[in-house]
């Protein structure tokens, strides 16, 4: 078995996910191909000795069907010999595909690879894949497969969290990531993009630093009137009603991004003058029934904590996909990780959730975050559709 590591990670800025975002113009593929490139100019890196380019993403259907992670190698003149593939996951697809590339290396199958992913909600929206999970009715009323929102509003339900507990959570997140923009804590690891205009675009564009909780407040509940409460209820009874209190402002921001790992041995890494940053320890996934479903990124955890022989107090940063507020107050409660620890530089709700590149932002921004803070253990988690899981653990090199 050898050990990997985490020898390099670009992203692009999250841009809103409409036709009025800084990424809009561009495409997926571009996208991957244009961090590809930068990779390779930051590192001085050969492409040609990169065994295999693995990228997540959740709507794997026009401009990101057709493998796109092959497409994006060839157009970013890596070479005929480098292979491209793509995973789906839904919203953990970025993560999963850092953990599958992580297993083959540790396996012995490869010994240099790239992994993370991509979505462009703008140019591919949600849902347009049209898969039977979202457009069949028979298919949703037999397995019970709710919308996001309304599983997150009936977290909310079953563990009583108020509005105000909800509302405070995002006005936390959002001065935290405001704040850690300002200090530069994201700046590395984010390859500056052009908008259509040809003007720089470098930073996180979702952010609202002066929210409050008096703005939240004013913000109407954003799932009440999906219809389909009697799915939740009819496989939770017992909750009677579901307080919907969930917000534009206390879920996660439709966002446009890319991210990018590389991936590797120490063999590998002397070999090509890399030096490794944090190693990748072990993963796990995790599944929930699809109407509870934002559960299983914490269960993930969890799991993969126990596998480690690790405690909850033994992590020194979380970072954890902010699917709506509930889920990140529940792991809060359960594992106990403050504001310092949980997300130290903003979460998905006020920087954006690009669904199949959130996975690799979070791993990448856990290994950023251990070298700004000096901790040692980190992990990484996302939630995602039906009931879906999946969580990294990394370990700080010391320089």
């Amino acid at each position: 078995m050898s050990d990997v590591f985490l020898l390099e990670y670009l992203r692009t800025p999250r841009a809103k996910g409409s036709a009025r975002g800084s990424l809009h113009h561009r495409s997926p593929v571009d996208l991957v191909a244009a961090l590809q490139t930068a990779i390779v100019g930051r590192t001085g890196l050969d492409p040609g000795a990169v065994e295999d380019v693995i990228v997540g993403s959740a709507s794997q259907v026009g401009e990101q069907g057709a493998n796109l992670a092959r497409t994006a190698t060839l157009l970013a003149g890596w070479g005929d010999g480098v292979p491209g593939g793509t995973v789906n996951r839904f919203c953990a697809s970025g993560i999963d595909a850092v953990a599958q590339t992580s297993a083959r290396i540790r396996a012995g199958e490869i010994g240099l690879a790239v992994a993370g992913g991509v979505e462009s909600v703008s140019r591919v929206p949600m849902y347009s894949d049209r898969g039977p999970l979202w457009s069949d009715p028979e298919t949703v009323e037999r397995i019970g497969s709710i919308h996001m929102g309304v599983a997150a509003d009936l977290n909310a339900t079953i563990d009583g969290w108020t509005r105000d507990q909800l509302d405070a959570y995002a006005v936390e997140t959002h001065g935290k990531a405001a704040a850690a923009w300002d200090r530069g804590d994201h700046a590395r690891s984010v390859l500056p993009m052009t908008r259509a205009d040809g003007s720089v675009f470098d930073r996180d564009e979702l952010i609202r630093p002066g929210t409050t909780a008096e703005s939240l407040a004013a913000l109407a509940p954003a799932f009440a009137g999906l219809g389909q409460d009697h799915l939740a209820l009819a496989a939770y009874p017992e909750v009677g009603a579901i307080d919907h209190l969930h917000t534009v402002g206390s879920s996660p921001a439709l966002a446009d991004g890319a991210a990018l790992i590389l991936l590797g041995t120490r063999e590998q890494a002397e070999r090509h003058g890399l030096r490794p940053r944090a190693r990748v320890i072990a993963a796990a996934t995790a599944a929930v029934n699809p109407v509870l479903m934002l559960t299983a990124g914490q269960e993930a955890i969890e799991k993969l904590l126990a596998r480690a022989g690790l405690t909850p107090a033994d992590i020194d940063v979380y970072e954890f996909a902010e699917a709506f507020s509930a889920l990140c107050l529940r792991l809060r409660r359960d594992l106990g990780p403050g504001p310092d620890r949980l997300n130290p530089g903003g979460g998905t709700i006020a920087m954006g959730h690009a669904f199949g590149a959130t996975g690799a932002i979070m791993v990448g921004g856990c290994a950023d975050a251990l070298e700004r803070l000096g901790g040692r253990y980190g992990v990484a988690a996302v939630s995602g559709a039906a009931g879906l899981g999946v969580a990294v653990l990394i370990e700080r090199v010391a320089a």
